[in-house]
């Protein structure tokens, strides 16, 4: 069996952690078992989805590196959920019904009263022709249900372990509405069994739909594939994140300077009994991928971890990968400078301040300026890898300064900050002029 499976998002808005932590872990899958990724728009929505945000979608997967083999849009498989339709119309397993959405709460509220549990009284079979007609002759157009077998549906779940569902403790569900669009199980399971899709991966909040979807597999005359549940995100004070919120957006992450290996390592790693560290790319991933190693709890999502993973991405970037992004943002002044520089970064653009260090001009911190101009008399010339060192223990040696008295100053002195990289490999990328020019005061 030929491994297959699918990410379907919706084109009515952004891609956001969440999504993209399901589709990494049926991209992840797929290469762990040279099995076939499958992007399906789940386009249905006809009001709501949009070229602009399915675009987005596909710049979103493509800026993480994760291409697909096949891609298909919902809206252009119409035919083949109406043939669905006629499939279960024909064994009586689906069923129009008439209630309003008002009507319906009515009766929830009322089981709730009497202590039953709110489900689907399936009134709508028990309907005579004549009262069907009698009904749409006032206007009334039906939905359709699904009529369930009401029993307990089981399946092992690669995540949860072995399942179930008791189908009798559900609502019959709509599958089509009263305007005659459908709603997302049958597109979803028509699709699936079209498609040929062997692994459904997906959020744990799809668990109880699972018993539904299954009998809808089994009506189709078609094999349930294999379903994995992975738990849910939460931030990092437990508390559920929200799908809409813009800031977990992809786009949002990637105009923030996130690297795209930094995204994939945390939202592959977190949940799991994996260390959460970079990893060198997507196959790297794919290699360790386990659905054995998912805890049951909900997966935390930290931005702190994130920001950690970035920065331990940048401080492993050869040269020749980063010269491009410097090139673009005219800095590239050398292999010498992003080796000095690297390791304080944490996002990409940090590169623009190391820049201005380097080439000015600088707002120097002299707080001591008689200190610094002594400093100035024993300035090494040239200056290279060793001068730092050999600098430093010189005016060690005539003011007797040592540790942070000694060290801090000619930091704020020369680079204007207090904190940054090593000074040894930073100081002959200033240069011996510009380096005078503030020891002394003379310039930024």
């Amino acid at each position: 069996m030929t491994v297959k499976v699918r990410f379907a998002p919706s084109p009515t808005g952004k891609l956001h952690v969440g999504n993209v932590r399901t589709a990494l872990a049926n991209w992840l899958y797929a290469r762990a078992h040279n099995g076939r990724f499958v992007l399906r728009i789940d386009d249905t929505d006809l009001e709501r989805s949009t070229a602009e945000y399915e675009g987005g979608i596909q710049t979103d997967l493509t800026w993480l590196g994760m291409s697909w083999d096949e891609k298909g849009n919902q809206s252009a498989r119409f035919p083949i959920y109406q043939e669905a339709v006629e499939r279960l119309k024909a064994q009586g397993r689906l069923y129009p019904a008439y209630e309003t959405g008002e009507e319906l709460e009515r009766r929830r509220r009322l089981a709730l009263a009497q202590h039953k549990p709110p489900i689907y009284d399936r009134a709508a079979l028990r309907l005579s022709n004549a009262e069907r007609k009698a009904l749409e002759a006032d206007g009334r157009r039906p939905h359709w249900r699904f009529k369930l077998d009401g029993k307990r549906v089981h399946w092992n779940d690669l995540v949860r372990g072995r399942s179930e569902v008791d189908t009798a403790s559900m609502s019959d569900p709509v599958l089509i509405r009263e305007d005659g669009a459908f709603l997302y199980t049958l597109p979803s399971v028509a699709d699936d069994v079209d498609m040929a899709i062997t692994h459904v991966i997906r959020g744990e909040d799809h668990v109880t739909n699972t018993g539904a979807q299954i009998e809808v597999f089994e009506a189709l005359g078609a094999k349930p594939p294999q379903f994995a549940h992975m738990p849910l995100l939460v931030g990092a004070d437990g508390e559920a994140l929200s799908k809409r919120l813009g800031s977990l957006s992809i786009e949002q992450l990637r105009e923030a300077g996130f690297e795209p290996m930094a995204v994939l390592s945390h939202l592959g790693k977190i949940g799991t009994s994996d260390a959460l560290e970079i990893a060198s790319d997507l196959d790297a991933l794919a290699v360790t991928f386990d659905f054995g190693k998912m805890g049951r709890a909900p997966a935390r999502y930290d931005s702190a971890d994130l920001e950690r993973l970035n920065a331990a991405a940048l401080h492993a970037m050869p040269y020749a990968v980063a010269q491009p992004r410097l090139a673009e943002r005219g800095a590239d002044l050398g292999e010498a400078f992003w080796l000095a520089i690297r390791a304080n970064l944490t996002l990409f653009d940090g590169v623009a301040t190391w820049v201005r260090v380097i080439s000015g001009p600088v707002d120097v911190i002299r707080e001591d300026p008689d200190f610094l101009l002594e400093a100035a008399r024993h300035l090494p010339e040239p200056l290279d890898a060793s001068s730092w060192s050999a600098w430093t223990n010189a005016i060690k040696a005539t003011t007797g300064r040592k540790g942070k008295a000694l060290f801090l100053p000619l930091r704020q002195a020369l680079t204007g900050l207090d904190h940054g990289p090593e000074m040894g490999p930073l100081l002959p990328l200033i240069g011996r002029e510009a380096a005078l020019a503030r020891l002394e005061g003379r310039a930024g």
